[in-house]
């Protein structure tokens, strides 16, 4: 069964698969980001940016939250500031929001017991969990109440290149994000490898560092095709970086489920883990934040990348499809799993 066909309520959520298709699906506007995470030895740089904070420190009426930036690191918290005070009024603690340098801090801050929830992207979750740090899954965003949270990958070429799919992308110049992006390098991997393709002898790779990166080369003329996630497009035609209609989708991906916010077990007692865990599945919604005080209108409530309903419930088993790619492709970012 499709994710979006259907969903099954009565488990509390819906089923989520990478490889169903969507279908026609509309692009969503949300604020860009590099879905990427560096090496867990670069992470150990930064940890001491986050070492004075979270429950780690031995205070108990704290809890730390961290989220790593986006295009505007400076508007970030404010983007999960609604979401923040449900989780203080709910608990009646005090959230500190940090902003960290990339995945690979907080996912050493989560290790180091120095955060007490985050917001991952879908491949730095895996990297985490699978790395041996106690903490879950608790919920992602979503832009309808009754569809899966995910979000695809798209490969992109100038409009009249004669670049239909992905099997044209040989001989070409391609930009992919980062060997670690999961919908800029690694659901793409796999997809080129379905076509019989081979990405370092069939096309030359060029990694852009970021999803607008991506299709801004792409524009720009550096590539022959690029690869970033399913809104990254409006939101360059949006702030006109691009023009409108100057490029096309030639391929998108099977669903992805959307960045998930996990919960440390080993720095949170028990019984707020769950709490925390149950606010974000129940009550980090619009409808919700509006009968809890927390927003006064849908147009009052503010959730970040622009999400048009709130979180979804997931756990561990949503992200198997990240796994199950490692095993398809033998990527090298995949190494630091397990």
């Amino acid at each position: 069964m499709k994710p979006n066909d259907h969903p099954d309520h009565s488990k509390g959520k819906p089923p989520m698969a990478l490889f169903p298709r969507f279908g026609s699906r509309p692009i969503r506007s949300r604020t860009a980001r590099a879905r990427t995470v560096r090496s867990l030895t670069a992470a150990a740089l930064a940890l001491p940016l986050l070492a004075a904070c979270g429950s780690a420190d031995g205070d108990d009426d704290t809890i730390t939250f961290a989220a790593v930036p986006a295009e505007s690191s400076s508007t970030l918290e404010s983007s999960f500031d609604d979401v923040t005070a449900l989780l203080e009024e709910e608990t009646g603690k005090k959230v500190e929001f940090e902003n960290a340098s990339d995945y690979a801090a907080v996912i050493e801050g989560m290790r180091a017991g120095q955060i007490d929830a985050a917001s991952f992207g879908p491949f730095a979750y895996v990297i985490a969990k699978d790395s041996g740090i106690d903490m879950d899954a608790a919920a992602a965003p979503a832009h309808d109440a009754d569809k899966a949270p995910a979000y695809t990958s798209l490969a992109y070429a100038k409009k009249g290149s004669g670049i239909k799919g992905l099997s044209d992308l040989k001989g070409k110049n391609v930009c992919f994000v980062d060997k670690a992006s999961t919908s800029g390098y690694l659901v793409p991997m796999k997809g080129i490898m379905d076509e019989g393709l081979d990405m370092n002898k069939d096309m030359k790779q060029t990694l852009t560092g970021g999803h607008d990166a991506s299709l801004l080369s792409l524009d720009s003329g550096e590539c022959d095709a690029a690869f970033a996630h399913d809104t990254m497009l409006k939101t360059l035609e949006d702030s006109d970086q691009v023009k409108a209609g100057s490029l096309e989708a030639v391929w998108e991906s099977d669903p992805i489920t959307e960045d998930p916010i996990a919960v440390n077990n080993e720095s949170l007692d028990p019984e707020l883990a769950k709490q925390i865990t149950t606010v974000l599945r129940e009550k980090a919604n619009i409808p919700a934040m509006i009968d809890a005080g927390v927003c006064s209108s849908e147009d009052d409530c503010v959730l970040p990348e622009e999400i048009e309903y709130g979180y979804a419930e997931v756990d561990d088993s949503d992200f198997d499809s990240i796994r199950d790619i490692c095993d398809a492709t033998k990527a090298d970012a995949c190494k630091s799993i397990g």
